[in-house]
């Protein structure tokens, strides 16, 4: 019976009629892996038996078609010997992820600490500066889509967001603002802790810092 082998799906054969070489291609990042070139000793005999044909007027041509007759089994022979041994020459390059069944490259795709592909387990120092790059990129279309009228406000007062009514009168407000234009009442009512100094929410009715009491918004 004929030894089984692997490798198949990833793998592209780069063969000619001199020798036998193989690619082997990562299933995640696409880098690639050729395996050395196996000169084909059958493949360098039909060379000779043609070139000597040539040379001699077709003396030998009778030769040269028994040549590849006998080539077509023994050449597939030699072939899925050759593609064998280019597969234990790769072997280290790449790992069988256990669980998505992906072939990856060691070097690049494979999280030898989970013993995971990095698509099954990602590389979480790499996912952080990936999420933190993100955001920023986020922030700065934020900043670029502000309204025109918003443009004038501080970062800090921009991010706390707008509020819709007047927390004294009810007032709808047409816009983010300092005071209230039905009532003149101050819409952003900053409250700190008179023990510790904390900042206060407008709702808080003890300091989550230190647990005091809070006191009435400042006027």
């Amino acid at each position: 019976m004929a030894e089984k082998f692997s490798f198949a799906r990833n793998s592209s054969d780069l063969s000619t009629d001199q020798g036998f070489q193989f690619e082997f291609v990562c299933d995640r990042c696409g880098t690639a892996v050729r395996s050395s070139f196996q000169t084909s000793a059958l493949g360098m005999a039909s060379g000779v038996l043609d070139a000597a044909s040539s040379l001699l007027g077709g003396l030998f041509s009778s030769a040269a078609d028994v040549g590849d007759r006998v080539r077509s089994a023994a050449w597939k022979r030699a072939h899925d010997a050759a593609f064998q041994e280019a597969c234990r020459e790769v072997q280290g390059e790449f790992v069988q992820c256990p669980r998505c069944q992906a072939w990856v490259c060691r070097s690049g795709c494979w999280n030898e600490r989970k013993g995971l592909c990095k698509s099954c387990a990602p590389d979480l120092g790499v996912e952080m500066a990936a999420a933190q790059s993100s955001k920023a990129v986020e922030e700065v279309w934020a900043h670029a889509q502000m309204a025109e009228e918003d443009k004038h406000l501080s970062e800090e007062e921009w991010r706390e967001g707008i509020r819709a009514t007047c927390p004294s009168c009810g007032a709808a407000l047409p816009r983010k603002v300092k005071f209230c234009p039905q009532c003149g009442g101050k819409i952003s009512q900053t409250r700190h802790c008179t023990q510790c100094g904390g900042k206060l929410d407008p709702a808080d009715r003890f300091c989550p810092s230190c647990g005091a009491v809070a006191q009435t918004p400042e006027a």
